[in-house]
């Protein structure tokens, strides 16, 4: 396939044909900005404004539009006039990052009337655009930032609507800081003038602050003898995959939105406390289950962890309580830039494939390199890791949970299990998390097909076709056709994948609304009526012996706690091949699944943003009803 041309006009265009029309494009995970101490400076830097709203993706084609929040849940309905003014504006599809917000009287954004008019008035949402991934079909992930931003204000000019171009400085961030700060402002958003557009944290976006805020979990009310609400919230945030204790917030509550939340609160009553808390500080209170985010602003956290002068800003229903971890400010000078790594590899030279001779320093290096690539689809979802220790001719062992062992670069989130207690499942979210645990001896990552932000919600279908001994991959590229046409008729856009193993992936990314219980339902009756139709080259059944001589057709992927293998994760398999997304036309030619290896990683990236091998399907794409 050639390379992608990103090259774009930037001047007004005619209005387009309709038939020239598009499909809306696909969602992709957001970049993500690293807290930092204080703005960066030099000319490196542009700065803009950060918004107090919700993160969103537009995308426009077709004559319609989608809007996502940030983990891909649509929320189209919510933004209705800002999806109705995305549709006319001169494209023919857009993929545009932003945030929803409302102005108050004195033209600040402000969280708490950005929610009240989700809940009754919609028309008084706006949208500042301040990114476009991309355009008219031509993926921009690739252009310097300054590039899609000038596209960007292009495809806006003279555009009257609640669109919004987010506009900005390049240099002066620490004069625009205390401007902003002074003004009552959040704080700024700094990111470098050449930077791609990664769906990960990479360094090359940061944050700065004027009040300390993050999303705490509440977990229960401490009651009020004046009024018939309560007298303080209790928080909590999870830490080492269960919550803690976070302290209390009295304050920024008006008297509706205190009994909005009694409400809200009262079905999730427990008689349990959610935290261990000191016993003077919760006294007399009321617990709930750890289901409502709020974002809460506050003057400083004391050394145990709980916040001191807090007041209350509003609820996060763009958040789930397992994804709402503490966020720490780091150093300006200290963040890495574009994704390297600062974690040390010890014992650099150990042979971890005697087959290939394939070392812990070439693979942490891989992991480095595609790191970029690798993150946008591993990044923020519940792994599991195949950890070989000395090598992978020796003892290997999976591992889902952790108990604080690999270091602050590898999170948890707390997921409760079938008998109803939580378990602490590892998420990572930049390439120091990676290599953390290629330290520990992790060779593969396997993931969830959903993300921590709602576990519940499969944002992914797989079907692994997994030939039987003797088998050759003629037989697995037939398959794989099969099912992309049967999952086409049912209305699903789907890529394949090589595993670096002897099968293929067949993936159709999902718009994260169907619950499990469906999802697996859908995978394992199309599985059955594969395998009934054509017995001679199919079987959905589990023991090995019923396989012999044709492709066993693995659903249960698709079910709550299965996990897949991450494109371009290594395999522990000899030569250390790894898994790549590919495209259908590259099917018909590829050799083998193992076709790439460790040693490919630069080939790897630049395949990846050549070819926008993003991977995630139709914007509109949920599991059909059949």
């Amino acid at each position: 396939m050639a390379r992608t041309n990103g090259a774009a006009t930037t001047r007004r265009k005619p209005p387009l044909p309709a038939n020239l029309a598009a499909l809306p494009p696909p969602f992709r995970p957001v970049q993500l900005a690293t807290l930092v101490d204080h703005v960066p400076s030099g000319n490196r830097w542009l700065h803009e404004l950060k918004f107090d709203g919700y993160r969103c993706l537009l995308s426009i084609g077709g004559g319609i539009a989608h809007s996502f929040t940030r983990s891909g849940l649509d929320w189209t309905d919510r933004f209705a006039s800002v999806v109705a003014d995305a549709v006319a504006l001169n494209a023919r599809s857009a993929l545009i990052d932003g945030e929803a917000v409302v102005l108050d009287a004195d033209g600040k954004t402000n969280f708490q009337l950005l929610q009240a008019a989700i809940k009754g008035d919609p028309s008084a949402i706006q949208f500042y655009a301040f990114d476009l991934l991309e355009l008219d079909g031509a993926d921009l992930t690739a252009q310097p930032l300054v590039e899609r931003k000038a596209k960007l204000a292009a495809l806006l000019d003279g555009h009257a609507g609640v669109i919004h171009y987010s506009d900005h400085i390049v240099g002066q961030g620490e004069a625009l800081f205390d401007k902003f700060c002074g003004a009552g402002l959040e704080g700024v958003i700094s990111k470098r003038v050449d930077a791609r557009y990664v769906g990960s944290r990479n360094g090359t976006w940061l944050k700065t602050k004027c009040i300390r805020r993050q999303e705490f979990v509440v977990v229960g009310w401490t009651p009020s003898d004046k009024t018939r609400g309560f007298r303080s919230l209790l928080l909590g945030v999870n830490e080492d995959g269960k919550l803690r204790y976070a302290g209390k917030v009295g304050t920024g509550f008006d008297t509706g939105e205190m009994f909005r939340l009694v409400e809200l609160m009262k079905p999730l009553v427990r008689k349990a406390a959610t935290v261990d808390a000191p016993r003077a500080a919760v006294r007399g209170a009321h617990w709930i289950e750890p289901k409502l985010v709020a974002e809460i602003a506050f003057m400083e956290v004391t050394g145990d962890g709980v916040l001191r002068h807090s007041s209350y800003i509003g609820l996060r229903e763009d958040k789930k309580p397992e994804a709402v971890i503490v966020e720490r400010e780091a150093k300006t000078e200290e963040v890495k830039l574009d994704a390297p790594s600062s974690v040390a590899i010890t014992n650099r030279d150990r042979i971890i494939d005697p087959d290939s001779g394939i070392t812990k320093g070439q693979l942490a290096d891989y992991y480095e390199t595609v790191a970029p690539v690798m993150l946008p689809w591993a990044g923020g979802r519940p792994i599991s890791l195949v950890r070989c220790p000395q090598g992978r001719a020796k003892k290997c062992f999976f591992q889902k949970h952790d108990a604080g062992t690999f270091g602050t670069h590898v999170h948890h989130v707390g997921i409760k299990e079938k008998d109803g207690h939580e378990e602490p499942y590892l998420f990572l979210d930049d390439a120091d998390g990676l290599l953390s645990c290629v330290q520990m001896g992790t060779i593969e990552f396997h993931g969830w097909g959903s993300r921590i932000e709602d576990v519940e919600k499969a944002d992914r279908l797989v079907f692994d076709l997994d030939p039987d001994e003797g088998l050759g991959f003629e037989a697995v590229r037939t398959a794989a056709f099969h099912f992309r046409d049967l999952l086409k008729q049912v209305g699903l856009v789907t890529f394949p994948m090589v595993t670096g193993g002897k099968g293929i992936h067949v993936v159709a990314p999902l718009t994260p609304k169907a619950e499990w219980p469906e999802v697996k339902d859908f995978a394992h009756r199309l599985a059955i009526a594969v395998a009934q139709n054509d017995p001679n080259n199919f079987t959905a059944a589990l023991p090995k012996a019923q396989r012999k001589g044709r492709i066993f057709v693995d659903y249960l992927r698709n079910q709550r706690g299965a996990t897949a293998v991450m494109p371009y994760g290594a395999r522990a398999r000899p030569g250390t091949p790894v898994a790549a997304p590919i495209t259908w036309k590259e099917v018909e030619t590829i050799d083998k699944p193992s076709h790439w290896h460790v040693g490919d990683g630069a080939e790897l990236v630049r395949r990846a943003q050549s070819k926008a091998l993003s991977g995630w399907g139709r914007a509109d794409q949920t599991l059909p009803t059949v």
